[in-house]
């Protein structure tokens, strides 16, 4: 039926698709914007950059999580 191996593959292939997901969202929902209704609650510019990052390293790790669950 199912090895170990090709179990753990599909498992680091849908964790990585995961974390690009979240990424994505996450970087674009960074900036919290309301367009202007609601200034008092938007991020301050740190605060959208270590979002925004937290989002990129996302993304990263898992395109590599998708490569490792695609090798031979």
């Amino acid at each position: 039926m199912f090895n170990s191996k090709s179990i753990w593959k599909a498992i680091s292939t849908g964790f990585g698709t995961m974390c690009i997901f979240v990424g994505i969202v996450m970087a674009a929902g960074s900036a919290n914007d309301c367009d202007g209704h609601c200034m008092e609650y938007a991020n301050t510019l740190p605060e959208m950059l270590m979002i925004a990052g937290i989002g990129l390293m996302l993304m990263i790790s898992g395109v590599f999580f998708i490569l490792v669950g695609q090798s031979k």
